[in-house]
């Protein structure tokens, strides 16, 4: 296998950058990035610590995140799986990248940045859903945005209804999880899971 390991043998196949693809970044949010960032309702957080890197699905029905001004954006850190390795990264190391999905829209926005996590009893509060706030909100502070070149979301059709997946032909979570730990009860697991993920969806 022939592997690259120098930028100018990296830069010899793919040649220079576009000058569109330089010109779309941005420090902050324009009228425009900002109108494609509020209409996303999920996107990747990605971050890095001591152990490597991780990244993480976020969604919220109206907005995944709230855009407090031109370089600030919100976060409120729902109920997961309680690993918290988005939070423990960020405690440690404020590096962040972001990729936001637009259900229907070839075009995907990417932010890069830093972060930090708050605690602050008023900005919780200000999230609140069905009577319950987040444990913590992520602020994150724009370093650069941008959109993605829409060939990727072409290529896949990922709106494309004809090319779903149906869920039944997939592997069920306690499948998966009975993979990973064999006297895992995947039967019990596979039928609570809809009644407590309704529960505790804030």
């Amino acid at each position: 296998m022939n592997i690259i390991r120098s930028v100018e043998e990296l830069t010899a196949i793919y040649g220079d950058v576009s000058e569109a693809s330089l010109a779309k970044v941005t420090k902050t949010l324009t009228l425009e990035y900002r109108q494609m960032i509020e209409a996303s309702p999920f996107m990747a957080l990605a971050t890095i610590g001591p152990e490597g890197v991780d990244c993480s699905p976020r969604g919220d029905l109206g907005g995944v995140v709230r855009v407090q001004d031109e370089s600030t954006l919100l976060l409120p850190d729902w109920r997961g799986n309680n690993r918290v390795d988005s939070l423990l990264n960020i405690v440690r190391d404020s590096r962040v990248a972001l990729m936001f999905l637009i259900p229907g829209s070839n075009t995907t926005m990417r932010v890069n940045g830093r972060a930090a996590v708050s605690a602050d009893p008023d900005l919780l509060s200000s999230f609140e859903m069905d009577g319950r706030n987040p444990r913590t909100v992520v602020v994150i502070t724009i370093l650069e945005v941008y959109f993605q070149c829409a060939r990727a979301v072409m290529r896949a059709e990922l709106w494309n209804p004809q090319h779903f997946f149906d869920p039944a032909a997939l592997p069920t979570p306690g499948k998966l999880l009975k993979a990973a730990k064999s006297d895992f009860d995947q039967e019990t697991y596979d039928r609570e899971w809809a009644g407590r993920a309704a529960k505790t969806m804030w």
